[in-house]
Formats: C-alpha cells, sequence, structure tokens
C-alpha cells in the first residue's frame, strides 16, 4: 500500500506538470466522479479505505440471508480499470491540509492534489448513544450485516432448543428500529424470512409465530413519502405479521432487550435503522456541519470558503431547486459524482465554468415484502407488484457490472418461485463455533 500512496503523492500538482484530482471514497458519488473524470489527460487518484464498491441498498438482503457479500460489491480496481488515468489507493483518510493541498492517509502517506473531491459516505446516527451500536447494528457494512445475520439465525436455532416458551418467544422477536425505508424493508424481509423461508426448517417451534416489531418515534413510518404511500405499506406490514409501534421512542438498548414506552421488550435480535450521519469530513477541513455532520457546499458543489475542494453524497449539505435539503440517497450521490465529474474535467481541460448542479428526482421507493412495494413520482404513485417490479428493476439497473445483474435477477427469480433464500450460514469467528454458540443468554 504504500508504494500506491507514494506513486500518488508523486502526481501531485506542486510535483507534476500536469494537475491532479483526488477522489475520497468510492461509494455511488465517488465512483461516478471517476468514471466522468475516466479517460481524461491528468492523473485521477481514488481513495477507499476499502477495495469494493458495496451496493448499500441492498444490505439488508445481506442480513437477512437473501443475498450474499459478493451479490452486491465489486472490487473498485475492476470497476475503474478500464481508464488507464485513474490509479486506485487502499487506505484510510484521516486529515486534509487543504492550504497545502494534500490528503494526509492513516500509515503516513501523504497525497497531494489539484482538485479534491470529498465522498466518504455515512454511518447510522445513534443520536448520542454510542453504546447502543453494539447491541442493535445496523445493515450499513458487511460487518454490520454479518453480525445481523447471524444474530438472527441463531436465536431461531436456539429457539429451536429451548424447552422454555418464554425464552422461545424471546427468541423469536425481532426489533427494528427507525420506520424509514430501511427500517421498512429490514421488517418485511424477516417477516417473510419467518414465515415463508424457514415454514419447513423446523421441528420444535413454528417460525410463522415470529414477533417483529418496527418502532418509529414519529407520528407514521416513512415520514418522507406521501401519506397515502406510508398508510399503504403499514397495512401491508401488518398482513405480514408485523407489529408497527409509532410515536414510541426507544429509552435503552442492551443485549438482547430494549426498553421503549415504559416497558421492556427481550429480543434475538435488535436492528438499528433510524438516521444517519456523515463521516467526519468536516473535521479534516475545520469547517462548519450541521447536527449530521454534512458540510454546506455552493450550487457548484464546491465548499464555501475553500479553494478546489468538493463534496458530494452524503456528507454534502447541497439544496434543491426548493431551497430544501438533498436526501442521502443513492440517486442523489450517483447524480452528483456524474454531474462533478463531467463538469469538473471540461473546466479543467477547456475553462468552461462549472454550472449549478441539478437533481432531477427519478422516483423515491421502498419495498415492503413479497409482491408489495410503494414507489413516489410526485404526482404518480404507484403500489404493490408493479411498484415491487419496478423496484427490481432499478435495483438491478443501479447494480455494476453485468455480472452482477444478472447473478441477482437470477437469485430474485428463484426466490420468487420457491420462497427460498440462499445464503443462510451462520459464519462467526472460530472460537464462537460448537454448543457454547447456543447456549447462554442473548449474545450482543
Amino acid at each position: 500500500m504504500s508504494d500506491s500512496g507514494s506513486s500518488a503523492a508523486s502526481k501531485g500538482g506542486t510535483a507534476g506538470l500536469k494537475p491532479h484530482v483526488v477522489i475520497v471514497g468510492a461509494g455511488f458519488g465517488g465512483l461516478a466522479a471517476a468514471r466522468g473524470l475516466g479517460g481524461a489527460d491528468f492523473p485521477v487518484t481514488v481513495i477507499d479505505r476499502r477495495n469494493y464498491h458495496l451496493f448499500v441498498p441492498l444490505l439488508y438482503q445481506v442480513a437477512t440471508a437473501a443475498l450474499s457479500p459478493a451479490d452486491i460489491a465489486q472490487p473498485i480496481r475492476r470497476l475503474l480499470a478500464r481508464y488507464r488515468n485513474v490509479e486506485v489507493v487502499l487506505g484510510e483518510v484521516t486529515g486534509v491540509d487543504a492550504g497545502g493541498r494534500t490528503v494526509k492517509l492513516a500509515d503516513g502517506t501523504v497525497v497531494s492534489y489539484d482538485r479534491l473531491i470529498l465522498a466518504p459516505g455515512s454511518a447510522y446516527n445513534y443520536f448520542g448513544h454510542e453504546d447502543w451500536a453494539a447491541a442493535a447494528p445496523g445493515p450499513r457494512s458487511f460487518a454490520d450485516a454479518r453480525r445481523i445475520r447471524e444474530r438472527l439465525l441463531l436465536a431461531f436455532e436456539r429457539a429451536e432448543q429451548s424447552p422454555d416458551p418464554e425464552e422461545q418467544r424471546a427468541l423469536l422477536t425481532t426489533i427494528i428500529v427507525g420506520g424509514g425505508p430501511t427500517g421498512v424493508e429490514m421488517a418485511g424481509s424477516v417477516a417473510e424470512l419467518a414465515r415463508y423461508s424457514f415454514r419447513r426448517d423446523f421441528r420444535h417451534i413454528d417460525p410463522a409465530k415470529a414477533h417483529i416489531l418496527l418502532v418509529e418515534a414519529g407520528p407514521r413510518i416513512l415520514p418522507t413519502f406521501p401519506e397515502d404511500l406510508a398508510n399503504h405499506a403499514h397495512k401491508a406490514l401488518q398482513r405480514l405479521g408485523v407489529t408497527v409501534l409509532t410515536g414510541t421512542s426507544v429509552e435503552r438498548i442492551a443485549p438482547g432487550e430494549m426498553t421503549l414506552g415504559g416497558r421492556t421488550e427481550k429480543a434475538g435480535c435488535i436492528v438499528w435503522g433510524a438516521g444517519v450521519r456523515a463521516l467526519p469530513a468536516g473535521r479534516w477541513l475545520g469547517v462548519e456541519t450541521d447536527r449530521a455532520g454534512r458540510i454546506a457546499v455552493g450550487p457548484d458543489l464546491a465548499v464555501r470558503g475553500l479553494k478546489d475542494v468538493y463534496v458530494i453524497g452524503d456528507t454534502a449539505m447541497a439544496t434543491g431547486r426548493d431551497g430544501a435539503a438533498l436526501p442521502a440517497l443513492a440517486q442523489v450521490a450517483h447524480q452528483q459524482g456524474r454531474f462533478l465529474g463531467r463538469a469538473l474535467r471540461r473546466n479543467m481541460e477547456q475553462g468552461t465554468p462549472i454550472p449549478p448542479f441539478r437533481f432531477r428526482n427519478r422516483g423515491n421507493t421502498a419495498i415492503v415484502g413479497r409482491n408489495s412495494a410503494i414507489f413516489d413520482f410526485g404526482r404518480l404513485h404507484l403500489t404493490g407488484r408493479i411498484g415491487w417490479l419496478l423496484w427490481a428493476i432499478v435495483h438491478i439497473y443501479l447494480l455494476t457490472g453485468f455480472d452482477k445483474r444478472l447473478l441477482v435477477a437470477t437469485q430474485w427469480l428463484w426466490r420468487y418461485l420457491t420462497y427460498q433464500t440462499g445464503a443462510r450460514l451462520i459464519i462467526g469467528d472460530e472460537e464462537e463455533t460448537g454448543s457454547d454458540r447456543l447456549s447462554g443468554p442473548v449474545r450482543s
């Protein structure tokens, strides 16, 4: 890694004749920006702490054993291999010197730049209760998705072996915190896993009696959707057997239990999906951020007060034509990255000013369960099977690489016909294998 970092550093604007663009983060925004700059007559360096691009919107399907991790990820080098001017560096950014135009990595490597694009992404926001993260992970990374899947599957296995009805009920209880798209999709997926995929697998428990709670502090689920679509999703979840608790705040989370509304619920698995916060790009730059850690940017996505520094995706506090803040969605990050990559290339090659970014809403969607989804196109609202088919088409289209699209489409079709999932494997640390993983209290 140090060799790659040194190579990247030697391309800095003060050390070379051609300007050098550095992109931090290879999510939807960073990857789209790199592609927009691909093939240009100047070097581009993409820095990411992982060597793969992850399709985060489908992580909940990894967490519920519907997909395997490799189905929704591709190596960054492979995705950008066709662009000879683009170099990929595996490293974790720890700071930015905007005055000196350098990016510092955790291993001490310093990468110089002429233009900097920050797209580090986001993490779940526990609103000051960071100690809850261990007991209630959210599907934001492969590690957390695997942790959720392991706890979920282990809970059913332990319930199968328990002779105590009360313990069985606790183990078969799953609590999802947050009534946004992630929480709704997670609740529907867990309900279908229990009621359909598991229905013939166990001998001493009835998986259909699994208790799934969706907890939302606000007055209704899916607050960013129109009320008619949110009501449709609410009823669809209830038909799947999900108990939706609105106007209910979480008071405490501990391993295997949660206190909400003055009462304590025991659970075999607790999942967090109640909001995100930007990764610490604001601290790197030494600029002010909003409560979610986002950096205010101008119409051209440049950071106000800093020269040649741009922020896109979940880290950017950008506004739409109506003046409202743009949501932390994949389509927003992708459009910003594609726009900035192309506009920056024209600016550097031809001197063309970067125009204002205009977000074009392609629709907001959430899947509720098998054959059911909601789609908001503004004036047009779609629900049910049509919404589900469109949701599937959109997500398959957004997957990077034709092989992944074909693979995921085939797996989804197979599960649709057979009600089966293909990734129900419990893979933990070696020391946790054996009978001791199925005994004792609910693991954190």
